[in-house]
């Protein structure tokens, strides 16, 4: 079969034979309103640079736009501006509210979508709906102050703007002939009854340097001097030369990327021609400033169009380090139809056994992921003592990230949501490579690998979280990623790297310390952790003091920890096939595992553990500075992330490796003799063996529990609360009183800025992660284990069926049901029955426990993107 013309891109970038990936859709949806750009004595970054500055200020670490694209250092950047004719701002970027204005924090105020993108970003497409009437800035604010926790956010929909279909669909598409030469197409159609005029600005500009001494040779667009060429020239010694070629303009605009200082701090200016120029061009339709300069650093044609019920207008660009001589021949549509073609047909071979509606899920699911690829940028001694005047931090009481000199990114990061969270967040991210193992799995690898770097990683093994608080703990996912990253490439081309499971092991062998010397501070294998990626899922915030000034003994801490040995065993043992170096180090995370398994199933006699035997059910424990153990009886995924720590060890591979066999054999006589906790229940040395940290008995009233529609199964997944908390549970500790309820959609609590929620919705990764545990039970038990689905039916499924049992219902938030409606739409059903929406796909942050309801961030194609993987599973099994 002849290799698909996306996979051979593919293999000659990561051979080094052409730089396919130089360019990518790496320009942020978000700059504004980050850490990064923050240099306020309080540490309000939302307040020290707000959306109202962003089109008047240079920024210091990146750049952002609509629709965009740069250079993978985010040198030249080129992206999307519009303008109706009544908008008081010209919409350069999306615009949303910040954390403190929105009723359930930071959310984007916009409707937009990630159509398509190859891993090569050899075809990409993106597709923004623009109001024709006044957008509803001030509207969207007021009302969203208005509403509280326990009401709905505000969105653009429910503005009415869209009613008669008085918007224009800007489709923004990229083709690429060769690595530096990008065709750019912009088709802007009237959706409307009526002939509505718009204004489009493709920009393109350079990121300022200069004004932080970060470049000595100040860059430039030029005017194109060559007659009847509509072009400019831009020179750069980070990048080299390119020209951007433009079908005639209206006006062409130039100005500088630099701070409008009179606009912004009321200093006075050196000279007039400032970021925000185009912005007050053509609002004021004043446009000599702008067009008596034929050089700059930002630069847009303008296009005047009148666009009548239905039309459709395309614009052509072409960005190359070429010099073609008609760079709009009939081979411009031509490469277009190619690269098209080949997008279809690649994500056809991945998705060969998907029916068209679970394609179309999955392709947009992939383009998502590929969108927001970003270019993250933050020196943080740098940033802690200002490098110039432009950006010299006033003197800060605030201590944030500042035991994190050593990190030092200049990359490209998968991002968690581009505009909502336009910032890594290390679990989210291992998460990501998950999906990305399908379409390009070396970006996967990448990405795994990075994190464990010198410029990321802390010299004392600690991987950092967020921009907002490296130092906080997220869950320690990544040598779990790493497993299933090497299996799907594994499965897909028939290889698995052992060199990179070798170089991810080592490193992470250090961050595994870091947890157990940190983490575990009665070193008695029973792990704390903080809010562990689960934001308000306590009756407290987990992150800061403990109440009563004791120490909360985590459930989930200690469970990430167990299936942190497991993984860690998983790698080493598969290396050690071919390594036998590599079988101490196997026996080392296997005798680790026992530990933390006796520790979480019991304790001391005279000390109360984790498992509660009357409700059946682990829970955190508070122990206070007097002794008393207090328990925590909530009933949420962390009592039953127990569950995820199993391994199932296959006799080939025990046969392969008898040290290994026999430390096995003596850990499990020692410790029957010794009447200690075993984690091996039954062997057989002609069998395969379970490490599990969950006993038969409490898995049995474990799965009962989780597949108990009362309580967590939901009609759309596991829920991450229990439904029985509609009666809400409190405590008193230290004269406070401390509660939590079932919140099965957005949240109503402030908790972590109050826009995550894990108290009753349904979250795909943890639901995905359970789905790979009920798998690795079927490997061991097959149909040997089987349990009602649900919880009191006599509907019994092995652990497999109950696995694609909640798989199917998960997938189902994206399907159209008999109706044609999608659950994840559920609050704007009507508007998706439009033919002009019924096919489009967001990918929420979370979803309502009890309807699918997509919530939180609507574009975190990061981690939902597992869906793409639920549906190849479901259909690989077959």
């Amino acid at each position: 079969m002849r290799e698909k013309q996306e996979r051979q891109r593919l293999k000659e970038h990561y051979s080094r034979q052409k730089d396919w990936l130089k360019w990518g859709p790496y320009l942020s949806e978000r700059q504004w309103g980050t850490v990064r750009e923050d240099y306020s004595a309080n540490g309000d970054a939302w307040n020290y640079l707000p959306h109202d500055h962003s089109r008047s200020r240079a920024y210091r670490w990146g750049e952002d736009g609509i629709a965009g694209i740069s250079d993978r250092y985010c040198n030249i950047c080129f992206g999307v501006t519009l303008w109706n004719g009544k908008d008081p701002i010209l919409k350069e970027r999306l615009f949303g509210l910040s954390g403190p204005r929105g009723n359930h924090g930071e959310d984007v105020k916009e409707l937009y979508y990630y159509l398509e993108n190859t891993p090569s970003h050899s075809y990409m497409k993106h597709l923004y709906k623009y109001p024709q009437k006044e957008f509803p800035y001030a509207k969207l604010v007021e009302e969203n102050k208005k509403r509280g926790k326990h009401e709905l956010e505000y969105e653009l929909l429910d503005t009415g703007i869209f009613d008669n279909n008085e918007y224009f669909d800007v489709f923004t598409e990229y083709a690429k002939v060769e690595g530096e030469d990008l065709l750019i197409k912009i088709s802007i159609s009237n959706r409307g009854p009526e002939t509505a005029p718009v204004f489009l600005l493709p920009t393109l500009w350079i990121r300022n340097l200069w004004s932080y001494g970060g470049i000595k040779e100040k860059p430039v667009i030029k005017k194109g001097e060559e007659a009847g060429e509509s072009y400019v020239s831009i020179k750069h010694r980070f990048v080299g030369d390119y020209h951007l070629y433009f079908e005639q303009p209206s006006k062409l605009l130039f100005t500088e990327n630099e701070t409008n200082r009179e606009k912004v701090f009321g200093d006075k200016n050196d000279h007039p021609y400032k970021k925000d120029l185009f912005h007050n061009a053509v609002i004021k339709n004043n446009y000599s400033l702008a067009e008596e300069k034929e050089t700059g650093t930002k630069f847009a044609p303008l296009y005047e169009l009148d666009l009548r019920a239905g039309e459709t207008k395309v614009i052509k660009l072409r960005l190359t380090k070429a010099t073609p001589s008609a760079p709009f021949d009939e081979n411009f549509d031509a490469v277009f139809i190619k690269r098209q073609k080949e997008s279809q047909e690649f994500f056809d071979e991945v998705t060969n056994k998907s029916t068209e509606s679970q394609r179309e899920i999955q392709k947009q699911a992939f383009a998502g992921l590929l969108w927001t690829k970003q270019y993250y940028n933050y020196d943080v001694e740098k940033w802690l003592k200002g490098d110039s005047k432009e950006v010299l931090p006033t003197k800060r009481s605030h201590k944030r990230n500042s035991q994190w000199k050593t990190l030092r990114t200049h990359d490209i990061l998968s991002m968690p949501d581009a505009w909502e969270y336009p910032w890594f967040a290390a679990w989210d991210s291992a998460f990501h490579c998950v999906t990305f193992a399908m379409i390009d799995p070396d970006f996967a690898k990448h990405q795994l690998l990075l994190f464990t770097k010198e410029w990321f990683m802390a010299p004392n093994g600690q991987i950092p979280a967020y921009e907002w608080n490296f130092s906080d703990v997220n869950p320690p996912v990544q040598a779990w990623a790493a497993i299933q990253v090497y299996q799907i490439e594994q499965r897909t081309t028939g290889k698995g790297d052992l060199k990179f499971l070798k170089r991810i092991f080592h490193k992470l062998a250090l961050n595994f310390t870091w947890w157990v010397n940190r983490v575990d501070s009665s070193n008695k294998n029973i792990f704390e952790g903080g809010f562990l990626g689960l934001d308000n899922i306590g009756v407290f915030d987990r992150s800061n003091a403990v109440p009563g000034g004791g120490t909360l003994e985590q459930v989930d801490g200690t469970s990430w920890m167990a299936l942190y040995c497991l993984n860690m065993l998983e790698i080493a043992l598969e290396i050690a096939i071919e390594d036998e170096t590599f079988e101490d180090m196997a026996i080392k995370y296997f005798g680790h595992f026992v530990f933390i398994a006796e520790a979480l199933n019991k304790l001391k006699e005279d000390e109360p553990g984790s498992w509660d035997e009357q409700e059946g059910f682990f829970y955190d424990t508070l122990i206070l500075p007097n002794g008393q153990h207090i328990p925590i009886k909530v009933r949420s995924i962390s009592g039953l992330l127990s569950l995820a720590a199993v391994l199932n060890i296959r006799k080939t591979t025990l046969d392969k490796l008898p040290n290994f066999r026999r430390s096995m054999e003596w850990f499990r006589k020692y410790r029957m003799e010794n009447a200690k906790y075993q984690v091996i229940e039954e062997y057989a040395g002609d069998k395969d063996v379970l490490l599990s940290l969950v006993p038969r008995k409490r898995l049995d009233i474990l799965m009962d529990t989780i597949l108990s529609e009362p309580e967590f199964l939901g009609e759309h997944g596991i829920r991450s609360l229990s439904k029985m908390h509609q009666n809400p549970y409190t405590i008193e500790i230290d004269g406070k009183t401390y509660g939590i309820g079932y919140e099965p959609a957005e949240s109503r609590t402030h908790l972590f800025g109050g826009n995550s929620n894990w108290r009753g919705p349904i979250w795909l990764p943890m639901n995905y992660l359970f789905i790979s545990t009920f798998k690795e039970y079927h490997n061991y038990f097959e149909d040997d284990l089987k349990y009602p689905f649900p919880s009191g039916s006599d509907n019994y499924l092995n652990m497999k069926e109950i696995g694609f049992e909640i798989s199917e219902r998960l997938i189902a938030i994206f399907e159209k049901d008999k109706d044609g409606n999608r659950p994840v739409n559920a609050l704007h059903q009507q508007k998706y029955a439009d033919e002009h929406f019924k096919d489009l796909i967001l990918f929420f942050e979370y979803f309502d426990g009890n309807n699918g309801r997509g919530v939180g961030a609507s574009h975190q194609t990061g981690w939902t993107a597992l869906v793409a993987n639920l549906i190849e599973e479901i259909n690989r099994a077959k």
